[in-house]
């Protein structure tokens, strides 16, 4: 057996032309196409995500127009001491919502010039809460949450009091600063 008939298992100098030469995975061109494809492809998918997603996020802090002020009634028609629920138009209706566009709030003239304004929905899980004047109370009837008459927690699940909006009186018309969910 001579030195020149035993092929060098390592050498790979014959096969790797037909390979190139074929257009197969060793191909550089078509590796970057496949690579700048894929990498271009990722881009556009994280844009599309990204973009909404930022805007989401950063998008309530730059507008700077206040909550509107919205009147819920005259203050000769609330007693002092009372509770009552009065309606004023949503912060946020669609022109379609119709009767729906009206939300409640529950007030209670504390003095002369004082009124403060709970939102309707307990803070467990959004349940409108009802006055029981008789307890003194305000009850949720779909988890037994209960609330004191200034708002704080007295019984159940919720995790903190009602939420209450800001309230003001201008020329007797008592008036809240409506979002569109009220903030503690």
């Amino acid at each position: 057996m001579s030195t020149d008939q035993t092929a060098d298992p390592n050498d790979q100098s014959a096969a790797a032309p037909a390979a190139e030469d074929a257009g197969g995975p060793a191909d550089p061109g078509r590796r970057r196409l496949m690579v700048a494809a894929c990498v271009g492809a990722g881009g556009l998918i994280t844009v599309a995500v990204g973009v909404p997603a930022a805007i989401m996020f950063i998008g309530p802090m730059l507008n700077q127009d206040p909550a509107p002020w919205r009147s819920v009634g005259q203050l000769d028609s609330f007693r002092i001491g009372e509770t009552v629920q009065a309606t004023f138009a949503n912060a946020s209706p669609v022109p379609w919502s119709g009767v729906t566009a009206l939300t409640a709030v529950w007030l209670r003239r504390e003095s002369e010039q004082e009124v403060t304004a709970f939102a309707v929905n307990c803070t467990h899980l959004g349940c409108p809460v009802r006055w029981e004047a008789d307890a003194r109370l305000f009850l949720c009837p779909c988890h037994g949450g209960a609330y004191y008459a200034d708002g704080g927690v007295a019984a159940g699940p919720p995790p903190h009091g009602l939420n209450r909006y800001p309230v003001r009186i201008q020329d007797g018309d008592v008036q809240i600063q409506a979002t569109s969910l009220p903030l503690k």
